[in-house]
């Protein structure tokens, strides 16, 4: 079996850091799906008009080893409790392909690059390489009852986000609700705890310092990438 790349995705997320550990938590995180030229066809598309969400394929591109372990340290487990590899999302896995549910804003179509869609609630490094693109159906992919495992017992952890009123005029308006809300969920590495520690995260262009102290998150830099 070949699989073959289609498309590639941009996004604000220049490095792992700070990336939304799922697709929907942050809604404002938005990306544009570039396809490449053998696949930007505007046939290959009919249809995708009437769905508000997509299913992306993709590979985890920087996260790769020789050889795979069983099990992988979770982060929101303080990295030190073991699970099962397929009882995770972790990126280091047999075959190291992602899947997320964006929502499909909208279907563009460029001079140059041909049929390309915006898309929001990614959770995807900017580059990504796309594998497949199919439709989100709620009355098949959506079940409410379902069960989510460990995930769910921390999935509720957010930060207040303390976000000085000069520093946060340095970003453009656009993206002011993205970075809030990706500092509200607490992109540090779970198992450090150094309330002394300043963290950088980058997004679109810009790098935002900050601390955290208990359940609070401080902003002290905003600068340019």
């Amino acid at each position: 079996m070949e699989i073959k790349q289609i498309a590639v995705i941009h996004t604000g997320f220049p490095e792992k850091f700070g990336i939304p550990r799922q697709s929907g938590l942050v809604r404002e995180a938005q990306g544009v799906i570039e396809f490449l030229p053998e696949y930007r066809s505007k046939e290959a598309l009919r249809g995708l008009e009437g769905y508000s969400h997509i299913w992306v394929l993709w590979e985890f591109s920087k996260a790769q080893k020789e050889h795979w372990a069983a099990t992988v340290t979770p982060p929101r487990l303080g990295g030190k409790k073991r699970m099962g590899v397929f009882a995770t999302r972790s990126p280091f896995r047999p075959n190291p392909i992602g899947m997320s549910v964006v929502k499909l804003e909208e279907i563009v179509e460029d001079e140059k690059k041909g049929m390309m869609l915006r898309v929001s609630a990614v959770d995807m490094l900017d580059q990504t390489p796309i594998f497949d693109i199919k439709p989100y159906l709620p009355y098949a992919d959506s079940y409410p009852d379902a069960l989510s495992g460990f995930a769910g017992d921390v999935f509720e952890h957010r930060l207040e986000v303390d976000f000085p009123e000069s520093l946060l005029e340095k970003l453009p308006v656009s993206i002011r609700s993205a970075v809030i809300a990706l500092l509200e969920q607490d992109p540090r590495t779970a198992f450090i705890n150094d309330e002394s520690r300043i963290w950088g995260l980058s997004y679109e262009g810009y790098n935002i310092r900050f601390t955290v102290s208990e359940n609070v998150l401080t902003v002290c830099e905003v600068t340019l990438l």
